[in-house]
């Protein structure tokens, strides 16, 4: 009984420390090969990778069409936003 309560609360700890480890999109460093990292990161290690890029007309932005689906692109604060 002693010891299944330990587990539970090494458990719990475990899981809070991963949870403040985790990085957010805007967090990471605005570079194409920092956005491939994190993404590839969070599709559980399967590779992400640029499709193709254009200049969004109306946004006058850079647009990053990624593999995974997403497109991505730096703000006026030069952090990474998905569209």
């Amino acid at each position: 009984m002693i010891f299944s309560g330990l587990y539970i609360k090494y458990y719990m700890s475990q899981a809070f420390v991963k949870e403040d480890e985790g990085q957010w999109l805007h967090d990471i460093s605005p570079t194409l090969n920092a956005l491939i990292f994190y993404l590839t990161r969070e599709n559980n290690g399967v590779r992400v990778y640029e499709q193709r890029s254009f200049i969004d007309p109306k946004l006058g932005k850079e647009v990053h069409v990624m593999s995974n689906g997403g497109n991505y692109m730096i703000d006026e604060e030069g952090k990474w936003r998905m569209l």
